[in-house]
């Protein structure tokens, strides 16, 4: 009785040794607890580690989104300044070729062309945005995302590993719990059967025999918790010292470089930019220069060799007495009296003031819709276009030939190697050249002679030749009169067919008292209308002072015929002309002056 009691309390014991294996400190509550803190705390951390590196991986999206817009911006910000750039850049007409000769608008030009070379330099930070950062960054977030997942999948399987060891602890130390107080009762029921007399010697066997067995059973599962206890500590060990350290290790060092990963880029941001400021500093200056180099005399000075017409100024204006008139008898009426008013030069109006007269015979011609041979110009801007337009031909002329001699080398060559081509194929291309160069002589010598007239009626020449060209006139009335029906147009200037014309003018009117003054002022005032004319035949009024009808078009007469072959006829207030007599049916009203139907 008493060994037995020995050894049942060498076996609590033992128990009690084992208990105190679980912690230094010999409390094994605190060694579980402590197990079960340290559990809860790797799995905290990694829960925030891993919000952290999230975090992290949003935040270089942000980033890459964020340049991303700033390449947008910079692509969209070029692309207005080339637009802008392109629709102000002037166009290819005679009026912009015209405006390119002033300074300052060479110089809007230049700012135009540097504005468009500082559009290409955004451009250029758009693209290196895109190449140098974004695209890398997506790369590097691609491998991020990856190396994250890698890490915290090695932490949760090293996790899940302890936290298998440790079920597997536990579940130990329940059964080793289990199978000592099983013992201790099979121990106590034991003594118990073994104290009370009454009981068979069989049944005290069989109880000793069954606490035996729990006492077995309770020492095979201390040394399978005290197996297991030391395999999971020497993995906690492992798990916390070497496991754990070496994936937040891994894990901090891919913060460190996302971290400087952005930093490379965020000064990769501004390298950007800074590599294009030379070439935008060029285009500054340049558009400074272009600033600088307006120069206003010489524009002006541009202005007035533009538009000088070559005019001479009138001369004095003579006084007229219109008293005269009163005293004379009926025959100072006649054709001679009102030739000897014509002979005056200084006392007609229309001279005077020619800067600033409109001439109301001329139509309103719109800019490059004049005559072939700009007679609707000033005589020194006609002479430069004219000369211009020689130039131009001469040009095209030296063009063609240079193409002409070209072929004919050609036709050489293939004379003497038939195997390189056939001569002939040559022959009608040589001949439309042929055809082309004669029509381009034939149109330079039509503007020859225009630039031989005009040159001769340059102002250079005295006013004594004027006045002897006026007597000339009015000594040879009846051949005028005949040549002035091949006159192509009446264009109101002072020339012999405009003399002869007042003079027939005068002619049909003997019995007007003062002639010169309705000729003076017939271009300040509109004429009234005399009746009404139909066109019989269409007219393609051309030359200047004409005016272009259809057939059966109904017009307006304000002048009629004064035997030059020619009707003066209005469609509206602004649009009068010549139409030749022959081409229209005249209808005069009855209280019109001499008014006469005729054909």
């Amino acid at each position: 009785m008493l060994r037995r009691r020995s050894e049942f309390n060498i076996f609590l014991e033992n128990v009690s040794s084992l208990k105190s294996e679980g912690n230094q400190t010999g409390a094994f509550e605190e060694y579980v607890q402590s197990l079960l803190q340290m559990k809860m705390t790797s799995t905290d951390q990694f829960d925030n580690l891993e919000k952290h590196t999230q975090w992290g991986i949003e935040f270089v999206e942000k980033y890459a989104k964020f340049v991303k817009e700033r390449s947008e911006i910079e692509a969209s910000y070029a692309k207005q300044i080339r637009n802008l750039s392109k629709k102000y850049q002037p166009k290819k007409n005679s009026r912009e070729e015209e405006e390119s000769k002033y300074t300052f608008c060479r110089a809007f030009l230049t700012t135009l062309n540097e504005m468009n070379d500082y559009a290409g330099q955004h451009e250029v930070i758009a693209e290196n945005l895109t190449s140098q950062i974004i695209i890398e960054l997506s790369r590097y977030l691609q491998e991020l995302k990856a190396e994250r997942k890698s890490h915290f999948h090695d932490g949760r399987k090293a996790q899940q590993h302890i936290e298998s060891s440790w079920k597997q602890l536990e579940s130990s130390k329940r059964r080793f719990e289990r199978d000592c107080k099983e013992a201790d009762r099979a121990q106590q029921y034991f003594e118990k059967m073994d104290a009370d007399i009454n009981v068979t010697k069989a049944d005290v066997e069989k109880a000793r025999q069954q606490a035996h067995m729990r006492q077995q059973m309770a020492t095979d599962s201390k040394n399978e918790y005290s197996s297991y206890l030391q395999k999971f500590n020497q993995e906690q060990n492992e798990h916390y010292y070497t496991v754990i350290p070496n994936i937040f290790q891994k894990l901090q060092d891919m913060e460190e470089k996302r971290i400087e990963r952005i930093g490379v880029c965020m000064k990769t941001f501004a390298d950007v930019d800074r590599q294009v400021l030379p070439i935008v500093g060029k285009c500054l200056d340049g558009m400074t220069n272009a600033a600088e180099s307006i120069e206003p005399k010489t524009d002006s000075q541009q202005v007035v060799e533009s538009y000088k017409s070559g005019f001479e100024p009138p001369g004095d204006v003579e006084f007229e007495d219109y008293g005269q008139a009163m005293k004379r008898s009926p025959s100072d009426t006649s054709l001679t009296n009102s030739r000897e008013v014509k002979e005056r030069p200084a006392g007609k109006s229309k001279g005077k003031l020619w800067p600033f007269i409109k001439n109301k015979n001329k139509l309103s011609l719109k800019l490059g819709s004049g005559p072939e041979d700009f007679s609707h110009l000033p005589p020194e801007q006609r002479r430069k276009k004219l000369q211009g337009k020689l130039d131009d031909l001469n040009k095209d002329i030296q063009k063609e030939m240079d193409q002409r001699d070209a072929l004919a080398k050609m036709k050489d060559v293939y004379v003497k190697n038939p195997q390189m081509g056939d001569p002939a194929s040559v022959d009608p291309r040589l001949s439309e050249i042929a055809q082309n160069i004669e029509k381009l002589q034939l149109e330079v010598q039509k503007f020859e002679g225009w630039l031989a007239e005009v040159e001769e009626r340059m102002p250079s020449k005295s006013d004594s030749n004027r006045k002897s060209a006026i007597y000339e006139t009015q000594n040879s009335t009846t051949v005028n009169n005949n040549c002035a029906q091949d006159r192509e147009s009446p264009d109101g200037s002072y020339t012999e067919e405009q003399n002869s014309e007042t003079q027939v003018k005068a002619t049909i009117n003997p019995t007007s008292s003062t002639p010169e003054f309705d000729d003076e002022f017939d271009d300040e005032e509109t004429l009234p209308t005399i009746g009404t004319c139909k066109a019989l035949y269409p007219f393609d009024g051309q030359n200047e002072g004409t005016i272009s009808v259809a057939e059966g078009e109904l017009l307006y007469v304000i002048e009629e015929d004064k035997g030059d072959g020619w009707t003066r006829v209005r469609r509206n207030e602004e649009e009068e002309g010549y139409v030749p007599t022959s081409y229209i049916e005249v209808f005069l009203e009855t209280n019109a002056k001499g008014a006469m139907t005729y054909i």
